[in-house]
């Protein structure tokens, strides 16, 4: 069974690179992101694990917790490790999950049977701080992820959880962004004191609150 937004991220425990977690107590107060690998010794695992890891100071920046899964073995993650050093010029500096009993990826039915019946596919999940599941994405496994649009994600799904607005398509940080339409425009005056422009009664932009 698929997991849809706004549910609740299944909690679990398990063994990792930095020692053993329970899920929800290791996010604490944090949003989080949790993302598989098809495999350890991979090509483009190998350079998504390192592009994360130098990114990591991005995700703390904005109170984002890393982790990743792949169905292997801790020995054999500490094994990838030196690689992923050698090979990518950052050490790895976030937890990764040991599935081998497949029962994480399992749980978040990251592994797909038409793709692979013992391998994860390359899933994402965003997980606000009160643990509810506020993105998914599903990559093949020929395919290596792009982290600066999920911190990109991560900069609207933060904006959006204060703020009653929405961004457009290709917005970054900074940005004009778009007024909810259920906020009439009396309410928006309030809310947002640098104004907005109306382009169609239900299309109103107004400069990004700091």
């Amino acid at each position: 069974m698929s997991i849809q937004l706004n549910e609740t991220a299944p909690d679990f425990t398990a063994r990792t690179t930095e020692g053993d977690i329970r899920f929800h107590q290791w996010l604490g107060d944090s949003w989080g992101v949790l993302f598989s690998h098809p495999a350890d010794f991979t090509p483009v695992c190998t350079t998504e694990l390192g592009a994360v890891a130098r990114l990591k100071p991005e995700f703390a920046r904005r109170n984002v917790k890393v982790i990743g899964l792949s169905v292997d073995s801790l020995d054999k993650h500490r094994a990838w490790m030196g690689d992923i050093a050698e090979t990518q010029g950052c050490a790895l500096n976030f937890p990764l999950i040991a599935d081998d009993d497949r029962k994480v990826s399992t749980l978040y039915a990251m592994i797909h049977p038409q793709a692979d019946g013992t391998h994860t596919v390359r899933s994402v999940f965003v997980i606000g701080p009160d643990k509810k599941i506020k993105l998914t994405l599903t990559y093949p496994a020929s395919t290596g992820r792009n982290f600066d649009e999920l911190l990109r994600v991560i900069d609207s799904l933060q904006l959006t959880a204060k703020h009653k607005l929405a961004t457009p398509a290709n917005w970054k940080q900074g940005e004009d962004c778009i007024i909810v339409p259920a906020v009439t425009n009396e309410e928006a005056k309030k809310l947002f004191p640098k104004g907005f422009k109306e382009i169609k009664p239900y299309l109103r932009k107004t400069p990004q609150p700091v």
